[in-house]
């Protein structure tokens, strides 16, 4: 009892002495519980008939709890909403999570710092288009019609295809175009890890005779593991929430069957239909799978590569 008194007011020293920061980390810790936290009893929805006059607490309880998750089992959207979203974010994962990597060890390899930096800042810029106007572009570009690709084809007497349509191409689209906004930012982290690597370890490197190849292999890329197996984690654990912007914006009624996503899912059946109960149920159940992702990779990676979250 006493250790627990004393620890509890050794815990209590602690803060009042560091309290300016912990003053300064308040507002955000408001903000975090106010729009985080808080919002969090709203699961109940899930559990519940849900109906807005009754509000939260005043609506009966499903009967079954699991009335609502049962219904999503029996969807005939079930296995296409989740393939489609495993689909797209195991792809978007594949291709861009490397490329800002290397396009990080590209960028440290220039030794001109001008041209490093005009390199740097092109490439940040896409980052901070809108998603209406990257889709605005992909009109403009693939339409077979009046699209850049459908003048091109027409100078040649020929008729574009009409990639807008196609739900085969509806996963490329999305995740190269997304690869082009984001490389440059995504790689901004790698290249602030790479900056702290110790100019005596190329020096080292040197003397034993290493290429520029084998710095990269036996320097550069050792002092970024950690960092990447930190993002790799967290992108995993997001893996069920692929954005709803950009997928909702570029579906059609062509290319619907490879481009309905849980997100835009639980958007048409909550917001167009008014099930909010049912779009509560889907999206909490793909919130639960991230969760048991994030879990898994993470020890997964604190086995494999002594790297973790936790």
């Amino acid at each position: 009892m006493y250790q627990k008194l004393f620890k509890s007011n050794h815990l209590w020293k602690r803060i009042f002495r560091n309290r300016g920061l912990y003053l300064i980390l308040l507002p955000s810790l408001i903000l975090l519980i106010c729009f985080s936290y808080i919002p969090m009893y709203g699961v109940l929805i899930s559990f519940k008939d849900y109906k807005g006059s009754l509000g939260i607490m005043g609506s009966p309880w499903a009967d079954p709890w699991y009335k609502y998750f049962i219904k999503y089992f029996n969807s005939y959207q079930f296995v296409n909403t989740i393939k489609n979203t495993l689909v797209i974010t195991g792809y978007s994962l594949l291709v861009s999570f490397p490329i800002p990597i290397i396009f990080a060890l590209a960028i440290n390899q220039m030794r001109t710092n001008r041209y490093k930096k005009t390199f740097q800042t092109i490439s940040y810029m896409p980052h901070f288009i809108s998603t209406v106007v990257i889709v605005g572009i992909l009109n403009l570009i693939f339409s077979p019609g009046a699209g850049l690709i459908g003048q091109i084809f027409g100078l040649f007497g020929a008729e574009a295809p009409n990639l807008l349509g196609s739900p085969s191409a509806f996963k490329h689209l999305y995740v190269w175009s997304d690869v082009w906004q984001h490389v440059g930012w995504d790689s901004i982290i790698y290249i602030a890890a790479l900056s702290s690597v110790d100019p005596n370890l190329y020096e080292a490197a040197g003397i034993d005779g290493a290429s520029q190849f084998q710095k990269i292999l036996y320097v550069d890329i050792p002092m970024l593991i950690p960092t990447a197996m930190t993002l790799l984690i967290l992108r995993c654990g997001g893996l069920m929430a692929l954005g709803f912007e950009k997928v909702y914006l570029m579906q059609n009624d062509l290319n619907l069957l490879n481009s309905e996503v849980i997100s835009t899912y639980v958007y048409k059946v909550g917001m167009i239909s008014a099930q909010y109960s049912y779009s509560s149920a889907v999206n909490l159940f793909s919130t639960v799978i991230n969760f048991i992702l994030l879990i898994s990779v993470n020890k997964f990676s604190r086995k494999v590569s002594e790297n973790s979250l936790w």
